[in-house]
């Protein structure tokens, strides 16, 4: 098997193994670790359509992560996808209407996080021992709400690291914000900045990028990575659930061999739609790539328009995973469609950073052919989510809701009938409240948990074990500080200030 390597983004780093990338996380130099080739997939999808989610995972991933052992990787997987979720598919394919729906909510903390961080740690720590890394891992880590959780239920207690995880005090769901602060383990940390997900998401890579800090961690006996998806070995566990849709399809006759299929995404950081993007070049079947944005709609301008813009207003809505406003992995996509033109790329990232806004060449454009975008407001959003569940029976969160919305609009604006999965990226109780209310108008209800006992009632959806368990959980974590102090609150949780 060919031995893939990365290399980073804007140019400073190259011939980096893949264990050696997801310990460091970002690359020395910004910029984020990619494969020099996207390797193609070395079975038929007939031949994938047979095998079960475990096994497909190996066979997708291996092709990226060489230099890990079949043992070891294999290890990895079976610890990461076992009973912590609860369908024996992990990834269900559900019929929904005219669409399909890809349910990524059925592990521990009930949103598509689980995919890929429910993989981490095991990698982590096999690549630390491959390495013979001697300082203790600290994974930082900044979440507009559910990367955080899944994060903290992944790392908390693994030898050998800590997590500290930084999240927008008001930018996250009520559910979301129980399931960090009440987070146990003693290697865990959770922080609530005063600001939005793009200020400690900009914090974070500040910290990164802080060599004296660096210096200062090495003294202590850490070392920086990050759990966020711009760290390769989130992006790579992420591929497999877009093969394994089309294989399940395949199984069950829905599609014949070779028919393409869509995808629709809600999207953020951009890396989930990126893993389809990756999907695609190994040879899944997909036809369009359909980005779906809320009213921070940034995505859907810039693949509109080629323009990337975030100085605008920045938008609370009950997507709140949706809410950035800097989609940190279209870097990726950036260098992909600039040819692998690292310097090219280091210069619009620097424009990003200093002006907040960059444009694309047309035939930059060009190369990223396989993506649609568009957006959905917050009325559209609630009522597709009423629509579908009085005349399909079918609950889903808001952030799911965006991408249905966005389906419907594509639907009936361009005539694309090719079959569309509907990535599902989280459970609707998350969100309980947003989601009765747009099934049956405002409600008097102010208590989470009896939300979400109104909403299993009319839904017939059971309420998840991991909302329930919140109602009685110890608040744990309730450490804040200011963006600018987001170092020195690291410093000190390690015991290095």
């Amino acid at each position: 098997m060919k031995t893939i390597t990365y290399q980073s983004t804007r140019g400073g780093e190259s011939g980096v193994t893949a264990s050696q990338a997801i310990l460091k996380g970002i690359a020395d130099d910004g910029g984020l670790f990619m494969p020099v080739e996207i390797p193609k997939l070395e079975q038929s999808m007939s031949e994938l359509a047979k095998l079960s989610y475990q096994e497909l995972a190996y066979e997708v991933m291996k092709l990226y992560l060489t230099d890990f052992t079949e043992e070891e990787l294999k290890d990895c997987i079976r610890q990461a996808y076992d009973s912590k979720f609860d369908t024996e598919e992990i990834a269900p394919v559900v019929r929904v209407g005219s669409a399909y729906v890809l349910e990524l909510f059925h592990g521990s903390t009930i949103a598509f996080k689980d995919m890929a961080l429910s993989i981490l740690p095991h990698l982590m720590t096999a690549a630390a021992k491959k390495n013979h890394v001697d300082h203790e891992i600290v994974i930082l880590t900044a979440t507009s709400g559910d990367t955080g959780k899944a994060a903290l239920a992944g790392f908390a207690d693994v030898p050998g690291t800590r997590i500290i995880v930084f999240y927008p005090k008001d930018g996250v769901s009520h559910i979301q914000q129980l399931q960090m602060v009440t987070q146990k383990g003693d290697n865990t940390a959770v922080v609530a900045i005063h600001g939005n997900f793009d200020d400690a998401q900009t914090g974070v890579k500040k910290i990164f990028a802080d060599k004296e800090f660096e210096k200062k961690l090495d003294e202590g006996g850490f070392q920086l990575s990050s759990a966020n998806s711009i760290n390769i070995g989130r992006l790579i566990p992420q591929v497999v659930y877009y093969v394994h849709a089309y294989a399940d399809l395949l199984a069950r006759g829905d599609i014949e061999d070779g028919e393409k299929i869509n995808f629709i995404v809600p999207t953020g950081n951009f890396g989930n739609i990126l893993a389809g993007y990756f999907a695609k070049q190994m040879g899944v079947p997909i036809g369009k790539l359909i980005c779906a944005s809320n009213d921070n709609k940034v995505l859907y301008d810039f693949f509109t328009t080629g323009v990337y813009d975030k100085n605008r207003e920045f938008v609370l809505t009950m997507s709140p995973s949706m809410d950035i406003l800097v989609s940190s992995n279209l870097e990726r996509l950036i260098y992909l469609s600039a040819g692998c033109d690292a310097k090219k790329t280091a210069k619009l990232m620097q424009e990003l950073s200093e002006t907040g806004r960059y444009t694309v060449t047309k035939e930059m454009q060009k190369r990223m052919k396989d993506f649609a975008a568009g957006y959905a407001t917050e009325e559209q959003d609630a009522e597709v989510i009423r629509y579908l569940y009085k005349n399909r029976g079918y609950v889903m969160d808001p952030h799911t809701g965006v991408a249905a919305a966005v389906w419907k609009a594509h639907w009936a604006e361009t005539g694309d009938r090719i079959k569309t999965v509907i990535v599902s990226t989280a459970s609707p109780y998350k969100f309980s409240k947003d989601v009765l209310e747009a099934i049956q108008g405002p409600t008097m209800l102010t208590d989470d948990f009896a939300i979400a006992e109104e909403l299993e009632q009319i839904s017939c959806v059971p309420v998840p074990k991991a909302v329930t368990e919140l109602k009685n959980a110890e608040i744990r974590h309730r450490t804040e500080c200011d963006t600018a102090d987001m170092e020195a609150v690291v410093a000190k949780i390690l015991g290095i200030s």
